[in-house]
């Protein structure tokens, strides 16, 4: 999508420091506590020990053809989830080696991150490509403390299958599954993962078949799973679409477009990559979710918003400013 253009003026009026931050404001400038923009797209929110960690895709320098040069992953943790400290590049470009998944004129989006407390070890996964998103693969990397250096194991098509948007679910009974979209985008596989979470296990199951949905984001509550998605429309927002189920295997039920009010039928201009579970408080999530602008990639922005559930139903509403008392 293309996106109003920001003067200095209003970066200047956005662009405050972290210190004393106690809201979100969807859509607008976010700085990390040193006081320059986050720069984490397509992320996912890992919670360990009372911090979260937030990983994602580091953008910067010219957008070429809607594109950057992969720079690597980024980390930034908080207490408070408004205030970001930076953590640092935890997957870095490889760039002496044009072969790597992780070459700078390669791609690799959508980083989550769980921890998997068998073997102590924090396990990345996240989608690797070709600038021409012909190989379609999922990458895996791992590390012995949540801000890394994670160091990369290689990738593969799970279970034989394209992977493209992809993201991690992990169940309360330990057992992580990655969801992706596959069959060139036109449905989105779950596959289980081993005890390990560095390979699939072949159990599989397929979800909005036919439908060309991707950006996936799942949670759970009360027993239901959700999934929710954006249509494959590029870098342009479009209208989200979830569904849930009883397992995370399915059978999956499609609902509708969990967003309402104005904008919905755009998602708010953005586009989903994860739902954040707010530690200590049953029934919080946080939608999180890209508001591109290919134009100028680095200068894409995050819209969160609260998540409200009852039974099957998910809705998300617009709010310019909001803060986690709404969760009471």
């Amino acid at each position: 999508m293309t996106m109003v253009g920001w003067g200095l003026a209003n970066v200047c009026l956005e662009a405050r420091t972290a210190e004393g931050v106690n809201a979100f404001h969807p859509g607008k400038a976010w700085l990390d506590t040193d006081g320059k923009p986050i720069s984490a797209f397509g992320g996912g929110v890992l919670h360990h020990r009372g911090v979260y960690y937030w990983f994602g895709e580091i953008m910067d320098g010219k957008t070429i053809k809607h594109d950057v040069a992969l720079r690597g992953i980024s980390c930034y943790s908080s207490r408070d989830l408004y205030q970001w400290k930076y953590e640092g590049n935890v997957l870095p470009a490889v760039k002496n080696d044009p072969s790597s998944d992780l070459a700078p004129g390669k791609v690799a989006e959508r980083p989550k991150v769980v921890y998997n407390r068998r073997t102590r070890q924090f396990v990345m996964w996240l989608h690797v490509d070709r600038r021409d998103y012909k190989s379609a693969r999922a990458g895996v990397a791992v590390s012995d403390r949540p801000t890394g250096p994670y160091r990369y194991m290689g990738s593969c098509r799970p279970n034989g299958a394209q992977s493209r948007d992809l993201t991690l679910f992990q169940d309360r009974d330990g057992k992580a599954y990655l969801i992706f979209a596959s069959e060139e985008n036109r449905t989105m596989h779950i596959a289980q993962l081993d005890a390990d979470y560095l390979k699939p296990d072949g159990v599989v199951t397929r979800v909005f078949v036919d439908q060309f949905r991707e950006a996936p984001a799942a949670f759970e509550y009360q027993g239901r799973y959700f999934l929710i998605t954006s249509k494959c429309a590029g870098w342009a927002p479009s209208a989200a679409l979830y569904a849930v189920a009883t397992s995370m295997l399915g059978p999956w039920k499609t609902m509708g477009n969990p967003t309402v009010g104005p904008g919905s039928d755009k998602t708010f201009n953005s586009q989903s990559t994860y739902v954040l579970p707010v530690a200590g408080r049953p029934g919080a999530f946080i939608f999180m979710a890209d508001r591109w602008n290919p134009n100028n990639l680095p200068d894409s922005r995050y819209v969160w918003l609260p998540i409200s559930v009852h039974r099957d139903i998910v809705q998300i509403a617009w709010r310019d400013q909001w803060n986690l008392s709404v969760f009471k």
